[in-house]
């Protein structure tokens, strides 16, 4: 039998009708499918329309590293709070002024040092805590969860915002008895102790975010030297005496701060009084504890000078900051 012809072009078993409807198909297809490409959906659009903006990001912090802190304190400061160390030989008195400083995982995000110097009559210590806090929800910024952090510290140490004054309500017209001058001032009346209760915070003024628990009674440390008495209690009604050492809110170190010392009550080898000042700037906190042992029971580390020095050093690491 005599084979057809390969003829290029044509499919074969196939007839020519049906080539040019598989031609037609793909062209047809071709259409479709470019014309479904070609932009999106009436649908869609409207969809996208009514999603409306993105929600806002809270603003980052201030500080996105952290300073070096065992050469944050200049040496005439050590000098100064570690008396022990002077008489020391220079190797091992330079090993003193350079402190040790703190493990840490991340140096961005916290860092600290200590130094230890001893002395015949006692032992200084001074320790600094430096850290960076960072907030993971992008609704709360990260110098309010660094409020939320020092909030708590303030509340752990006991330690309530001052009362503030409740704003005076406007007289209602038409005549009317006036609302009574909180305090009693120049009338005779004292204020009433309800007055402004709930309203304060206790951070010094700066709302926390997130619950707080309520802070314990405040306490503040007995100041005489040779008291031998440990940790007094502080009288809380206001006007009563104070001695000005007592734990407090500090005014004019960083955006808030406060205070905290504590004397243990002395033992056979001596009298311990630690000095604690807290501050934040921004999304930082620092804290710079300084304490004084004694090596007799006797004597009793003064408060006032242990405060003063912990204070002088507190504004000049806030300066520092600032810079």
């Amino acid at each position: 039998m005599q084979r057809k012809a390969y003829a290029p072009g044509r499919t074969p078993g196939r007839s020519g009708s049906a080539a040019l409807s598989a031609v037609a198909l793909a062209l047809g297809l071709g259409i479709g499918l470019s014309g479904c490409s070609s932009g999106a959906s009436p649908d869609a659009e409207t969809v996208d329309s009514k999603a409306g903006p993105a929600a806002p990001t809270a603003a980052p912090g201030r500080y996105r590293t952290l300073f070096e802190p065992c050469g944050a304190v200049p040496p005439s400061t050590l000098k100064d709070l570690l008396p022990g160390a002077a008489g020391l030989p220079e190797p091992e008195r330079d090993r003193t002024y350079r402190g040790t400083a703190a493990p840490t995982f991340d140096t961005d995000r916290r860092v600290g040092c200590g130094w230890k110097s001893d002395a015949p009559d006692a032992t200084h210590r001074l320790t600094l805590d430096v850290e960076r806090v960072v907030s993971y929800d992008p609704t709360v910024s990260d110098d309010d969860r660094a409020q939320e952090v020092y909030g708590r510290k303030q509340a752990a140490a006991g330690i309530a915002a001052p009362p503030t004054a409740p704003s005076t309500p406007a007289t209602p017209s038409g005549g009317g008895t006036p609302p009574a001058k909180a305090g009693g001032a120049g009338t005779g009346t004292p204020a009433s102790p309800s007055a402004g209760a709930g309203a304060t915070s206790p951070l010094a003024g700066h709302q926390a975010q997130g619950p707080l628990a309520p802070p314990p009674p405040q306490t503040t440390p007995s100041t005489g030297a040779g008291s031998g008495t440990g940790t007094a209690t502080a009288p809380t009604t206001p006007g009563s005496p104070t001695t000005g050492l007592e734990d407090r809110v500090l005014d004019g170190l960083g955006e808030v701060a406060f205070l905290k010392d504590t004397l243990a009550t002395p033992g056979p080898s001596g009298a311990k009084r630690l000095v604690s000042v807290v501050f934040r700037t921004s999304n930082v906190i620092v804290t710079v504890s300084y304490e004084e042992q004694t090596t007799t029971s006797a004597e009793v580390p003064d408060s006032r000078e242990l405060q003063e020095k912990a204070r002088n050093l507190a504004r000049l690491l806030a300066e520092r900051l600032e810079e």
